[in-house]
């Protein structure tokens, strides 16, 4: 489910054949654009009565335009080229993992796994990802030891991200096939996940703070990747 104009036209740009659009009252002349965008790709377009919306919408205050589209083909975890991937353990918001999955395809990843946590399609997850949700791949699994053990296998560096962690993010070797694992919010990376780590890095901070938000660490760290990678 796509909330929002915003998201309906990034699918658009995308190529995403949309199954469907829903139009609360006023949105067809609010949003004219999109909606002859719309009509010119074949796409259904419904208006719904008033108060429909706010039925059907995740949002307190719900934007009048509502799509849906299918999810985006599954990819096995053996079948990801060699890069950065994404590891997520037990991620709970969807803000978060939206915006993980946003940076994991600006920063030139090659898939982001989730392990547990909030579904990676709940409707505030797409929006969050700004349509990143159909640019890379998704995947999602049940064992996060599984998922290093076989990607180890095959020949990636599983990197932790912890406050604790010895090594300075910018000091550590972050090129070739790296696998990122990122704890959960309230508890981090499980010792039994951290015991299959190469190596743990952290962000040097100032101040008080004790810790980044999981989402604003991960974009760090993606982005520390991308720039090892290039130079």
């Amino acid at each position: 489910m796509l909330e929002g104009p915003r998201i309906v036209g990034d699918a658009l740009d995308r190529g995403i054949v949309l199954e469907a659009v829903f139009l609360g009252p006023g949105a067809r002349r609010s949003f004219a654009p999109l909606v002859a965008r719309l009509d010119a790709a074949g796409v259904l377009v419904r208006d719904l009565k008033e108060g429909t919306l706010e039925k059907i919408g995740t949002t307190r205050t719900p934007q009048p335009v509502l799509g849906v589209a299918p999810r985006p083909a599954t990819v096995a975890l053996d079948a990801l080229p060699t890069g950065l991937i994404v590891v997520g353990l037990e991620i709970a918001d969807p803000g978060n993992l939206g915006t993980i999955v946003r940076s994991a395809e600006a920063a030139g990843a090659v898939g982001v796994v989730v392990v547990a946590g909030v579904d990676p399609w709940n409707p505030k997850v797409v929006r969050g990802s700004a349509g990143s949700v159909f640019g890379i791949p998704i995947l999602e699994a049940d064992d996060a030891e599984v998922v290093l053990a076989t990607l180890q296998r095959r020949g990636w560096r599983a990197i932790g991200a912890d406050g604790s962690g010895s090594v300075i993010h910018t000091d550590a070797d972050l090129t070739g096939a790296v696998a990122l694992v990122l704890g959960s919010e309230a508890h981090g990376i499980p010792e039994a996940v951290a015991q299959r780590l190469d190596a743990v890095v952290r962000i040097p901070m100032s101040g008080a703070i004790e810790s980044l938000n999981v989402a604003v660490a991960a974009s760090v760290l993606m982005f520390e990747v991308a720039r090892q990678s290039r130079t």
